[in-house]
């Protein structure tokens, strides 16, 4: 193939690239960003391909196939409950390929380079190496918290930040060494910096605590994509360094937007800052809550709902791991059948990653109109007469408002018990991700319904399913006690 068309091809590709970007960032459009994103790494993978060598066509397609196979299979069989950890691996594959990448670059180094082109190239080497290390090392930490393999509890060493400040002179120092070669080959250099980047990475994630992860996975899909631009720059990759931006950029704008969100410092986020608190193991004096726990049966839930108006339901990661979200829409259904105004409210941070919720309710066919953030829906809860926590717990927890010392203390939250009447579906009074406990559920109108959230479910939408003549009119209802 030649350059030109090559050229012609990668602009194709990067352009699909953007298209899908801007497709993924709506809910009505994601489907056909996910097209144009596939299409352009068709492109890419094929033009690339085209433009070896014949004779590493052997060699290309022994590594190309069984690595389609493995992802095909992974893909069909991974559940959406554990989307999160599958991108934290995909994360650490891309990290190590820059690190091999830059590994390689280096032992087979262009003798036709120019010294300053050299200096260059050896420094791209570097710093591809420094990223992908980070990443990969990060990313197999956090696909261990989110797997559950790893405590979610924040490790606060003593002189944490100082340790990152030492790391990270020690690699400079080495990169030094790397271009001068002056008491170390450049190897010893390279694989030196190749380790301390990798304990980097480690201790910077193991410092962010359990209720922090999404934020997390964002920040490591960020350091992904500027890994893959490096290796795109080792090996003068045009579309690879424009794709890798791309990802980098997008996802440093996420973390950044999340950290909003959150109430956190994105600089606290990029250095492990999170967590800088009492472990939340242990809650401080006068942090648990107190008061009387009301539950619920599912025929008090199916009670409520039919003399309700207006209805909130707040997904969080129960209810991924109930996979309940196709109950879920069967109740919207009912629900709206019976004229009663249903709406979702979705947290920026709820389940394990960006865009969880949205994806379940999606995949189950919610309405994309009633999927609305937290910013949209917060001041509706005071007019609402029934609101149904599926699974959520950190994202609705009053202390982050109402608990200065509490370890989520300033984080928005999704306001619900400000409606006439809060039913919190859960297995267990156990806390959330976060290790937080929470007030709401001693609130004097929250009622706990335990149990299966799916079973649960299915129960309330079969009641539904029934007439009864003891239901009350749907179309006059009762304000919620």
């Amino acid at each position: 193939m030649s350059n030109n068309l090559l050229t012609v091809a990668y602009i194709v590709a990067s352009v699909l690239f953007i298209l899908s970007l801007g497709g993924l960032s709506n809910q009505e459009t994601a489907r056909k960003g996910n097209v144009y994103g596939i299409i352009g790494m068709l492109i890419a993978l094929l033009t690339t391909a085209l433009s070896l060598d014949l004779t590493t066509y052997g060699i290309l397609t022994s590594v190309v196939i069984p690595g389609a196979a493995i992802g095909a299979i992974v893909a069909a069989r991974v559940a959406m409950t554990s989307m999160p950890e599958l991108v934290a691996m995909l994360h650490s594959f891309v990290g190590l390929a820059a690190v091999l990448v830059g590994i390689a670059n280096y032992l087979q180094e262009s003798p036709s380079l120019t010294p300053v082109e050299s200096t260059i190239h050896q420094i791209e080497i570097f710093v591809g190496v420094f990223i992908g290390a980070i990443t990969c090392t990060g990313s197999v930490i956090a696909f261990g918290k989110l797997r559950g393999i790893i405590s979610s509890k924040p490790l606060l060493l003593s002189g944490r930040h100082l340790l990152n400040l030492g790391m990270i002179t020690a690699s400079v120092w080495l990169g030094f060494e790397f271009l001068t070669t002056t008491n170390l080959t450049g190897l010893q250099a390279l694989l030196a910096m190749m380790a301390i980047a990798s304990i980097l990475g480690v201790h910077l994630v193991m410092a962010i605590g359990g209720a922090d992860m999404p934020v997390v996975i964002s920040m490591l899909n960020s350091y992904s994509g500027w890994a893959a631009a490096a290796a795109g720059f080792m090996l003068s990759n045009d579309l690879l360094i424009i794709t890798g931006a791309l990802v980098g950029s997008s996802g440093a704008i996420l973390s950044y937007i999340m950290c909003k969100a959150m109430n956190r410092s994105f600089i606290s986020v990029i250095l492990g800052g999170f967590g800088e608190q009492t472990s939340p193991a242990t809650p401080q004096d006068g942090e648990q809550p107190q008061g009387n726990v009301s539950t619920a049966t599912v025929e008090d839930t199916v009670e409520l709902l039919q003399t309700a108006k207006s209805v909130i339901v707040v997904p969080g990661y129960g209810m991924a791991v109930a996979q309940a979200q196709h109950t879920v829409s069967e109740l919207t259904k009912q629900l709206r059948d019976r004229g009663v105004q249903i709406r979702f409210g979705i947290h920026p941070v709820a389940g394990r990653m960006p865009g969880h919720m949205n994806v379940l309710l999606a995949e189950a066919k919610v309405p994309y109109d009633i999927v609305l953030e937290m910013d949209e829906i917060n001041e509706d809860f005071p007019q609402t007469n029934v609101v149904l926590v599926i699974g959520a717990n950190d994202t609705v927890n009053p202390s982050a408002l109402e608990n200065p010392q509490s370890l989520i203390a300033g984080m928005p939250v999704l306001e619900v018990w400000k409606a006439d009447c809060v039913v919190v579906m859960k297995r267990s009074m156990a806390s959330g991700y976060a290790g937080v406990e929470n007030p709401l559920f001693y609130k004097d109108n929250t009622r706990m319904l335990f149990g299966d959230a799916k079973k649960n479910l299915d129960a309330i939408v079969a009641k539904f399913a029934q007439p009864s003549e003891e239901t009350p009119n749907f179309r006059h209802p009762a304000k919620v006690a």
